[in-house]
């Protein structure tokens, strides 16, 4: 089983990404010399545009994905709301934003009072977990279009102009440390429901006291009081989300490339992924986060600090590798194979 196979081509994807930008290329020139103008171009974890000369806006816009289908089959609503938050957040602060504001689109065949509001109790406890306000959103009923219903969102947050994080900084030499997932997170859900449930049912048992559903449905881990933290007290040089195509998202922010060499044993949900679907394992990194969910990049003297830092919040971390000569690419001891975005 490949991703491809269970019915997303990330390599397609790229190129319809490319085929938007392109077109949309031109429309970055319409507030050149204004607020509103692009600083970062296309292809960064979120959207960076002047606000005024000492402040700029951080936008990102992102889903939920298919997990909308594993709540559906367990009838459980109450987390995807934190998954929606998490997959938004994580992606604004990897240009050194402090996200502030969430407006959430919620898409459905017909409208359900009760299950909007198991929603709303996830995207609720997400922003407290991120430190936002939810202040409104969208809710549409297009019964010809959806089936159930569909959640994305859109974030905004400021930062300071001389505070901006782009990656620039990065350096052949500075450590790469590894910040723990919950899990699946929010990406690769179509692979891992796929092989999960041709062999279990949504409520048997995969772990001792675990089912299937619930090991599914386990909420993208949000980010953002630990990484806020670093930028406060460290200098920190790079930050990537680990999101679709997996460690290779660390090529994002940097043209040097990355050798690692200290990752954390995966996590058994990954593991049985594996398994079950006799999947590759260059297909499970580039399709999964497999354990480290965010992914912070200093120069070596400060690597512990990140670590203790991000150990008072309660999120396990290491020095996972380093930056190594311009590659572009992402090597992992021991494989036979290189990682690209």
């Amino acid at each position: 089983m490949t991703y491809a196979k269970a019915g997303v081509d990330i390599d397609k994807e790229s190129l319809a990404i490319r085929a938007l930008a392109e077109q949309l290329k031109a429309t970055l020139a319409l507030r050149r010399g204004r607020a509103g103008e692009s600083l970062l171009g296309v292809g960064h974890f979120a959207a960076l545009v002047k606000l005024d000369e000492r402040r700029a806006l951080a936008l990102s816009a992102d889903g939920v994905g298919t997990k909308i289908l594993v709540a559906r089959a367990m009838e459980k609503y109450d987390t995807i709301g934190i998954d929606l938050v998490a997959m938004n957040a994580n992606d604004i602060i990897c240009v050194g934003a402090e996200p502030l504001v969430l407006l959430d689109y919620l898409a459905v065949e017909d409208p359900d009072p009760g299950i909007t509001a198991e929603i709303a109790k996830g995207l609720a406890k997400g922003a407290e977990l991120a430190g936002i306000s939810i202040p409104g959103g969208e809710l549409a009923t297009l019964p010809e279009m959806v089936r159930g219903f569909d959640l994305a969102g859109l974030i905004i947050g400021m930062v300071e102009m001389e505070r901006i994080v782009t990656g620039e900084k990065v350096a052949p030499g500075d450590v790469v440390v590894g910040l723990e997932s919950s899990g699946i997170h929010s990406n690769g859900l179509t692979l891992a429901r796929k092989v999960i449930l041709e062999h279990y049912g949504i409520d048997d048992e995969i772990f001792p006291g675990r089912k299937a559903g619930e090991e599914l449905l386990e909420p993208t881990k949000i980010y953002v009081r630990e990484v806020l933290r670093c930028l406060e007290e460290v200098d920190v040089h790079g930050l990537a989300n680990i999101t679709g195509g997996g460690l290779a998202n660390l090529t994002r922010i940097t043209r040097h490339g990355y050798y690692l060499d200290a990752l954390p044993e995966p996590p058994r949900i990954f593991k049985l992924v594996q398994e079950l679907g006799r999947v590759p394992e260059q297909e499970m990194y580039r399709t999964f986060n497999m354990g480290v969910g965010f992914c912070i990049v200093v120069s070596e003297e400060q690597g512990e600090r990140v670590v203790e830092i991000c150990r008072r919040f309660g999120t396990r971390a290491r020095v996972i590798g380093r930056v190594v000569e311009g590659e572009n690419v992402v090597r992992i001891a021991g494989k036979s194979f290189t990682l690209r975005y």
